[in-house]
């Protein structure tokens, strides 16, 4: 037990803001996670901002930014925290590392990206640098090639993931329908997921472009404390795991995900649970082929078995372990900074009852897997209502 609760929560729309700067940005998360908190900035002790950036954004010195959002907020320590797409998750845990270490009562975390005003190419090449440089094959490579890679090596050991993907996209789409905050609110079926059309081209073959994840403006924003405040609806965060695995692809096995695996599998071993005690789980779907192999890191099922779980409903919404109700990175966007802040900030939603039209009944367990990297950097929580 972490003895740290999710106190308050913001959450801008994700999307393409051509007329918002990443202060705007922040500042509303920021004022929102305060406001449903119902602290003021004096209250706080630290901030954390997770922000990529890699170049995509023109304010160079972001974590600053955030006293723009209260002035009792002044003098107070703020950090940057970056870690490829996981450095909203790493925000958070070193939240949660300077409340465990008594430098602080309640911490503000947030996480933001601007990515839209960058031309697609410049995103891209943004994104890839956080690939292995030290190689020149896996140097040259974007992330949609690293994870078509991914695909191509599982059609190899198990068989054609294609259909078994494009159900993730079309589910995940439905499911961003319910969430007013999704970048993409558009009802996909899995026809139009499955086939290769002008509306649907290849990206980087077999991964078409229902198979990506989207390029994303937005913020994300949770106030953490060790003892909350009477009156304050909660969630406890009952594990809290990070696993970090080698950077060049060469030295292991993508399809294995073993640092996924272990961090959930060190989350359910602190948290004293078994994957069928979860009711929901927020997965880093950055491609439809990473949601698949994610399966087998929350130990749903076995490798190479992740078709089934959809051919049975356990991952939708109504099944046994609904996956990504928000509409994972895939529909709701993947705003690089903000997107692990967001994954914990909508499970205390959830767990708090106030998800709107994207809640479930009675939640009593939610899972976060974040992921930075080709499976990399790797956050795993558990969290479980507190008071309400």
């Amino acid at each position: 037990m972490t003895g740290i609760h999710i106190v308050g929560s913001g959450h801008t729309a994700f999307g393409r803001f051509d007329a918002r700067s990443l202060e705007e940005l922040i500042v509303e998360a920021a004022r929102e996670a305060l406001a449903e908190a119902g602290l003021p900035g004096t209250d706080i002790d630290a901030v954390y901002l997770g922000h990529f950036n890699a170049g995509m954004a023109d304010d160079g010195f972001a974590a600053s930014l955030i006293h723009q959002a209260d002035d009792g907020l002044r003098f107070k320590p703020a950090t940057r925290v970056e870690n490829a797409c996981a450095s909203g998750s790493g925000a958070l845990y070193a939240g949660m590392n300077a409340i465990r270490a008594g430098r602080a009562k309640r911490v503000l975390v947030v996480g933001v990206e601007k990515m839209t005003h960058r031309a697609t190419p410049e995103v891209t090449k943004a994104l890839a640098s956080a690939g292995y440089q030290g190689d020149e094959a896996e140097a040259h490579l974007s992330f949609p090639q690293v994870f078509a890679l991914a695909a191509k090596a599982y059609a190899e050991r198990y068989g054609d993931p294609m259909v078994a993907m494009a159900k993730i996209a079309s589910k995940n789409h439905k499911n961003a329908l319910a969430n007013p905050l999704a970048q993409m609110r558009r009802d996909l079926s899995f026809e139009q997921c499955n086939e290769i059309t002008e509306k649907n081209p290849l990206i980087a073959p077999p991964l078409r472009l229902s198979d990506c994840s989207l390029i994303s403006d937005g913020a994300a924003a949770v106030v953490l404390a060790g003892e909350p405040a009477a009156g304050q609806r909660t969630a406890h965060i009952r594990a809290a795991e990070q696993v970090s695995d080698y950077l060049p692809m060469s030295r292991r096995d993508l399809l294995l995900f073993e640092g996924p695996k272990r961090a959930v599998a060190q989350a359910y071993a602190a948290a004293g649970i078994g994957v069928q005690d979860v009711s929901f789980a927020e997965v880093h779907d950055c491609f439809t082929i990473a949601e698949l192999l994610m399966y087998e890191a929350l130990g749903l099922c076995g490798p190479g078995q992740g078709g089934r779980l959809l051919d049975e409903g356990t991952v939708y919404r109504g099944g046994k372990l609904p996956v990504n109700l928000s509409g994972g990175l895939k529909a709701k966007g993947h705003p690089v900074g903000a997107t692990g802040v967001s994954m914990h900030a909508l499970s205390y939603r959830q767990l708090t009852g106030q998800a709107g039209d994207i809640q479930i009944e009675a939640p009593e367990l939610g899972v976060v897997i974040n992921m930075g990297g080709a499976a990399v950097a790797n956050y795993a929580t558990v969290l479980e209502p507190g008071q309400v």
